[in-house]
């Protein structure tokens, strides 16, 4: 009831203003000034204002916010820690997206050649025994090398 009373004060206080700008021939300035005199009746009119005065002087309304400020903080503060262990520059590593039911593909380089996969294994298939030790050709680079 006071900010409807509040309302419809400011609203008369600044029609009378827009009067005296009309008599003092500013008619454009006059016409803006009713314009915004005349909001503050149209809200108590529609019901905003009793909506407002209900949100503020509600403190499950105001726990609400804090709550919001509250997962907001978090957030942020996941977020600075996140950054803080990247490093500068670094983003952080994305999963490959995966289709409809299947699991996500492993990531092999662009030119990739059969032993790369693992002696011919398809990507997101177990990889196969690894061969008995066969060095001669790691053998082989040393002596070409001289060593």
């Amino acid at each position: 009831m006071l900010a409807e009373t509040i309302c419809s004060a400011v609203s008369a206080a600044g029609l009378g203003l827009a009067a005296l700008t009309a008599y003092r021939k500013r008619f454009l300035a006059a016409t803006r000034i009713a314009a915004y005199s005349l909001v503050p009746v149209g809200l108590v009119m529609t019901g905003v204002v009793q909506w407002l005065t209900g949100i503020v002087f509600k403190p499950t309304v105001w726990v609400g916010f804090g709550v919001l400020g509250l997962a907001w903080l978090l957030f942020m503060t996941t977020r600075a820690i996140e950054r803080r262990r990247l490093g500068p520059g670094e983003e952080p590593a994305k999963r490959p997206k995966a289709a409809k039911g299947r699991p996500a593909p492993e990531a092999v380089a662009p030119a990739a050649s059969a032993p790369s996969l693992a002696n011919g294994a398809r990507p997101g298939t177990a990889p196969a025994a690894a061969p008995a030790e066969d060095f001669s050709d790691i053998e082989a680079i040393l002596k070409k090398h001289g060593i």
